[in-house]
């Protein structure tokens, strides 16, 4: 049993002189030491002739220094007479002492006698014996007795014994413990709330905090927090409080335990810190716990280091934590030294992490082997990952084997990963489903990936919803993928837009163009992520407002980027500012990919010039590409101008 004495009843009496003088406040003055000792020595002399003389309460105060310096044999007769005397704190440490030499029932008997007479440090005393003997009836009613006087280390043993049972009454009495510095009750306490704030977000998810591998050649950053089945995970009851409040709350009780030194509350308060944005003071909670051993601090200081460009340093910490078995910090080693190219070292760090027990070890080797076309090791190590449930590992797996052109074997791992929550996977089914055109089951892996936020996913259930004529929910999915970053989506949303907007009304003299239309800004959004229709479409906008600086920038960045279109609208704009010769060498390279105007432009411009024969080869190709008004057009002039060689 961990206390001595009844401290409460002592304090309260001032009969009991708890010592506080910290070692380097001793190794500062050696003076003060040796006056404090002597201060100790005179005071256990007065109590002791005091006792000698048959005072009760110094003979229970003397057999708790004695007992608490570990002189059992000297304690035990002072407090056995002060006992039979009938003193409460006497008797709970005679308890005490019989417990430390083995004597359990006669101790219990002991502190019996003194709960009885209301000492609460003997009730939980006894309510801890009789939790390690099985009753728990007899346990909590003890500890109960214990925690309603207020003592904290009865609360504390009281919620420990509740939460076991998942009673909801649990968080009152943790609570209890905390409010009177119990400072391992204060972290449980911060625990249970944070797990409800998980609950209150995410109902029926599993209770963590924040947990993911994120990019696996990135080392798999990974916040604390442990599955909701663990002892020290679980959850109590409580009201309706919103998450945000509750990891309020959390990161108080967090802080009161980590100042009392518990290095995994500095862990958990650092993560919600930076969580919060806080990084400063994340970094100095991570610091405190990770110079304490906490491994899962030590990496966590690492991704801080990281990130704020201090890559030698986050190694430094990263090493720590990956020499005391932390799995992910290994995973970040591999990572940063497979970016620096040294790749046995990185296979080195990752087999680490891998026999540290995670799985990404396994996956990033993977990642690794496929990076260096060692196809076959990287499928055994996918498939190791995989089959340890590693949900990323089985959709690389299953690209893998679709690369290898064997579709049967890799369905099965796409719908493994993707049951399991990758929604890369889902959008690889609806893939493979279109391939085999049956579009209605990949229309609804698509649905699925599109509703976890997958950009191109959302583009082509936009599209599928176009085909079927649902312009509301081809717009809804089109937003989304625009707004994820998809060029293409961006320039299918402006064309839905662009068609219900009425043809504009010429502006009158003098009066300034409007604002753009939302079409044209998403026009505009495609066409500077490098979407050549876009950029034809804005410059036609550009020019019809008749901004021809403009028009002709995003005519040629179309143009020099391939577009045929681009290109033959570049050179239209040109000729019409005199530009005529520099129109050529873009109408060429326009008709020369394929655009019948472009050609029928350039017979018209030898037509001009008198280089006939150059007009009809230029006619006979306008002919050959269109469309039929062209060809029409071209066949017309190149007959006109055969007639005129052969006159």
């Amino acid at each position: 049993m961990e206390n001595m004495g009844d401290r409460t009843t002592l304090l309260e009496t001032g009969r009991y002189v708890q010592r506080q003088v910290e070692d380097d406040a001793r190794a500062e003055s050696g003076a003060a030491g040796s006056a404090e000792s002597a201060a100790d020595a005179e005071t256990e002399q007065r109590h002791r002739r005091a006792a000698d003389a048959g005072d009760t309460a110094s003979m229970s105060v003397l057999g708790a220094m004695l007992l608490r310096r570990g002189d059992l044999d000297a304690a035990e007769p002072y407090l056995r007479a002060a006992t039979a005397e009938g003193e409460r704190a006497a008797a709970n440490n005679l308890g005490v002492l019989l417990h430390q030499r083995g004597y359990v029932d006669e101790a219990a008997g002991w502190w019996r006698v003194a709960a009885v007479a209301g000492s609460a440090a003997a009730a939980h005393a006894l309510g801890r014996h009789f939790r390690e003997l099985g009753d728990e009836p007899a346990a909590e009613y003890w500890l109960r007795q214990s925690a309603e006087q207020g003592h904290a280390l009865g609360a504390y043993a009281l919620a420990d014994l509740l939460e076991h049972r998942s009673d909801v009454g649990a968080e009152r009495w943790l609570r209890a413990a905390a409010e009177q510095g119990h400072r391992e009750a204060a972290y449980r306490l911060a625990r249970a709330l944070e797990v409800r704030a998980s609950e209150t977000a995410h109902p029926g998810a599993d209770a963590v905090y924040r947990s993911g591998t994120g990019p696996p050649t990135s080392g798999g950053r990974r916040r604390p927090g442990t599955g909701a089945g663990s002892r020290e995970e679980s959850g109590t009851g409580g009201g309706a409080v919103d998450g945000p409040s509750l990891i309020t709350e959390a990161a108080q009780w967090y802080r009161q335990a980590a100042a009392r030194g518990h290095r995994r509350a500095a862990l958990y308060l650092g993560a919600i810190l930076e969580k919060r944005g806080e990084l400063k003071e994340a970094g100095r909670w991570y610091l405190t716990s990770a110079k304490d051993g906490e491994a899962r601090a030590a990496c966590a200081l690492g991704f801080l280091l990281r990130d704020a460009g201090d890559e030698e340093s986050a190694a430094i910490w990263w090493l720590r934590a990956a020499q005391e078995g932390d799995g992910n910090a290994a995973n970040a080693l591999g990572a940063l030294h497979a970016a620096r190219g040294e790749q046995q070292t990185a296979e080195r760090w990752y087999r680490a992490a891998m026999d540290a027990g995670d799985v990404n070890g396994a996956y990033n080797l993977g990642l690794l082997c496929a990076a260096q076309d060692r196809t076959a090791q990287a499928e055994q190590w996918y498939r190791r990952a995989a089959y340890a449930g590693h949900r990323e590992a089985a959709n690389a797996l299953a690209v893998l084997l679709l690369q290898a052109d064997d579709p049967t074997g890799a369905e099965p791992w796409f719908s493994k990963a993707a049951e399991a929550g990758s929604v890369d996977a889902a959008f690889n089914l609806g893939i493979l489903h279109a391939g085999r055109d049956d579009d209605g089951a990949a229309l609804r892996w698509y649905e699925r990936a599109a509703a976890a936020g997958h950009t191109e996913a959302a583009l082509q259930v936009g599209i599928a919803c176009l085909r079927d004529g649902d312009e509301r929910s081809a717009e809804r999915h089109l937003r989304c993928a625009a707004g994820g970053g998809s060029a293409e989506a961006a320039f299918r949303l402006a064309t839905v837009l662009d068609s219900r907007r009425p043809p504009p009304a010429a502006p009158a003299l003098g009066e300034p163009h409007g604002v753009k239309t939302e079409c044209e800004q998403w026009y505009e959004r495609a066409a500077e992520q490098g979407h050549r229709r876009a950029q034809v479409r804005v410059g036609m906008l550009a020019a019809g407002r008749g901004d021809i600086a403009d028009a002709a920038r995003w005519y040629r960045e179309a143009a020099e980027a391939g577009s045929r279109n681009g290109a033959f609208n570049l050179g239209l704009l040109l000729a019409r500012e005199g530009g005529e010769r520099e129109a050529a060498l873009w109408w060429t390279r326009a008709a020369q990919a394929g655009h019948g105007r472009a050609a029928l432009r350039l017979a018209l411009l030898a037509a001009r010039r008198g280089e006939l024969t150059e007009g009809q080869r230029w006619c006979a190709r306008a002919v050959e590409l269109g469309p039929a008004e062209v060809a029409e057009r071209a066949a017309r002039l190149r007959e006109a101008l055969h007639q005129e060689l052969t006159a």
